[in-house]
């Protein structure tokens, strides 16, 4: 196996655990929360903008989007047509959103802490850069 891409799933692995282990103070799942945040930074989607913005399965987004709805974060409205559902967060999402906000910029600045800004701009060039 290329060093490389081991790195790479060994580095993806320890960021998502790292990423729950933060989320669980707020009741939430890496999965979960990038959809929250997909949705919060449009104020509201449809599920198929969902699954094409974050390039994950149709199935996997509905499934996440109704836990979210059960959980309370999400509103599911009807679409233009009836096949289309739109989603919005809840007034007590809205409310919870900056405290969750706040602990994943904490956790990223964490996890950046030992580059340089010149380095994480390289880093994100040379990611960019793997097919």
């Amino acid at each position: 196996m290329n060093p490389l891409i081991h790195e790479l799933f060994q580095k993806s692995r320890f960021l998502s655990n790292e990423v729950n282990n933060t989320l669980n103070q707020h009741g939430l799942y890496a999965s979960q929360w990038s959809v929250l945040y997909c949705i919060q930074l449009h104020e509201e989607m449809t599920l198929t903008q969902i699954w094409k913005y974050l390039n994950v399965e149709a199935p996997t987004i509905t499934r996440t989007v109704t836990r979210l709805s059960e959980l309370g974060w999400v509103e599911i409205h009807p679409g233009k047509d009836r096949r289309e559902k739109s989603v919005r967060l809840t007034e007590q999402a809205l409310k919870d959103f900056p405290a969750i906000k706040t602990s994943m910029i904490e956790f990223e600045d964490r996890m950046v802490s030992s580059l340089s800004s010149e380095e994480e701009i390289l880093l994100i060039k040379l990611l960019q850069k793997i097919k």
